[in-house]
């Protein structure tokens, strides 16, 4: 199996957040699995490089990865995420 390039992967992750808009997020397996062409394909060895490339987007500005529902730091991410496009800049409460 073939890697796509980063590129690749990061227009994947913006195309689906955009879809999704900024009130809803996407799993990273989606992205993944859309790149691998469907749950037959082999969506699992680039889970990694998704993560990646939204830790990559979101220290860009371009995403806001989530953990239990709040955003996180691109440095502090581990385990469970959700990928969203960024806020309307509002103050984290």
């Amino acid at each position: 199996m073939t890697i796509p390039e980063q590129d690749a992967i990061a227009s994947e992750i913006l195309r689906q957040t955009a879809a999704r808009g900024p009130e809803r997020s996407i799993c990273p397996s989606e992205v993944a699995r859309a790149l691998a062409g469907g749950d037959a394909g082999p969506w699992r060895p680039l889970l990694g490089p998704v993560r990646q490339a939204a830790i990559t987007l979101a220290r860009a500005g371009q995403l806001e990865i989530l953990r239990k529902g709040k955003p996180v730091p691109a440095e502090e991410v581990r385990g469970v995420i959700r990928l969203r496009q960024p806020g309307d800049g509002a103050p984290e409460a």
